[in-house]
């Protein structure tokens, strides 16, 4: 076990083949976002985008997302996070790629795609649909693998103040800083950034 300012990290990300990744996602699981601004919990549906799914589970389970900034932000738009805070773990996976899936579901408000510069080019960087962008990104490969089934005000809420100064997207070039200095880097230039505190694989219990 690792720690980064008391957030579990699992050792084996930094692995250069870690075992198990091979392994399929569930076919439906949850997760428990917890931010600074109060929680989410995440639908993730592998019919969605196999390849997403999958990878997101695998840093989930290892903790990846554990205390990172969501540094990019555009109002009623989107909101964009998925650089570790911690610099080894971020460097490690920056250019760990997956294969590209055919689009689902639409990019209605609420839903979770990765983000991408190239094809193929897909690693562990997210975003959540704040508005409805299907007539701009449905043109693209964005591909939904989840939807944001209870918090959606917390993505509302989150801070939008810094646009693309605090990294900008991938297809941006303005992430070399954020990979190299992670949240010691975030923190000093744009400290009013929330934080995703913990996020987790979670049981819901539906009666029956």
């Amino acid at each position: 076990m690792l720690l980064f300012s008391g957030c579990y990290i699992a050792p084996w990300l930094l692995q250069k083949n870690p075992h198990g990744l091979d392994k399929p996602a569930p076919a439906v699981y949850h997760v428990l976002m917890e931010t600074s601004k109060g929680n989410m919990l995440l639908e993730v549906r592998r019919e969605w985008s196999p390849h997403g799914a999958d990878r997101f589970y695998h840093l989930v389970r290892g903790g990846y997302y554990n205390n990172i900034r969501v540094f990019r932000i555009r109002a009623r738009t989107w909101a964009q996070f998925g650089i570790s805070g911690d610099p080894r773990f971020a460097q490690a996976w920056r250019n760990r790629t997956f294969p590209d899936d055919p689009r689902v579901e639409a990019n209605v408000r609420g839903t979770v795609d990765f983000a991408f510069k190239d094809p193929n080019g897909r690693t562990t960087e997210v975003f959540i649909n704040l508005g409805d962008n299907r007539a701009t990104h449905d043109k693209e490969p964005f591909v939904p693998f989840a939807k944001v089934i209870k918090g959606m005000e917390v993505a509302d809420s989150l801070y939008n103040g810094y646009g693309e100064r605090s990294g900008g997207g991938i297809r941006g070039g303005k992430q070399d800083s954020v990979f190299a200095y992670g949240n010691a880097w975030l923190d000093r230039n744009f400290p009013k950034l929330d934080t995703i505190r913990r996020t987790s694989i979670i049981s819901l219990l539906y009666p029956g």
